[in-house]
């Protein structure tokens, strides 16, 4: 679909209703499947249909992206040959996220195994502090982005002491030093650090 100054989003961005598939590179709880190599004869394929509700199932050139339901958190993989009854292994970068990545896939295993998955890695997803401050964010850097002072900022989020201070104590205030911050962060998500949000902290 487009978006806003006709650039292309997979999903509405202000319909979170239904999984988003995000680029397996950014995403280290993506376990990642290949087809095995030759030699391991005991590999086995991987049946979808048997693991339960499909949140999401896209096929494209570079594969196949799947988002499978499971109370304990959802398992998220890509199947880089999604040809069905392949013999299949993991493929696990070594890269910075790699302990993250094989717990991923420890969960996913065992849910290959009919028991339960056990928790998402720890920061994923989102905690409610973190989605909190960056709502906090977005509204700081639309209203700088409409014009606003820090200070009305400030007053829009609900800092009661902006309105009140003088010129001097407000350039000194916690509450000035809260939303510069705000408005810092925000710009630099705006201009890429968002993908940082893929990742665990």
């Amino acid at each position: 679909m487009r978006g806003d100054g006709g650039c292309p989003f997979a999903t509405a961005p202000d319909d979170l209703s239904n999984p988003v598939v995000w680029r397996p590179e950014l995403t280290a709880v993506t376990v990642i499947l290949d087809a095995a190599p030759d030699g391991f004869g005991t590999a086995a394929p991987v049946d979808l249909r048997a693991l339960g509700a499909l949140l999401a199932d896209q096929a494209g050139i570079e594969g196949r992206h799947v988002v499978v339901a499971d109370a304990a958190g959802e398992h998220r993989l890509w199947l880089r040959d999604p040809q069905p009854g392949l013999p299949l292994a993991a493929v696990i970068p070594l890269d910075k996220d790699f302990i993250t990545r094989i717990a991923s896939l420890l969960r996913f295993h065992r849910r290959l195994l009919g028991r339960a998955a056990g928790p998402l890695p720890r920061g994923w997803p989102l905690t409610a502090y973190r989605l909190a401050r960056l709502d906090l964010m977005l509204r700081a850097l639309d209203l700088r982005d409409e014009g606003a002072t820090y200070r009305e900022i400030a007053t829009a989020l609900g800092r009661d002491d902006a309105a009140r201070l003088s010129a001097s104590d407000w350039k000194m205030s916690a509450s000035r030093s809260f939303v510069v911050r705000l408005v810092r962060d925000g710009i630099a998500m705006m201009n890429g650090d968002y993908r940082k949000l893929l990742r665990i902290r």
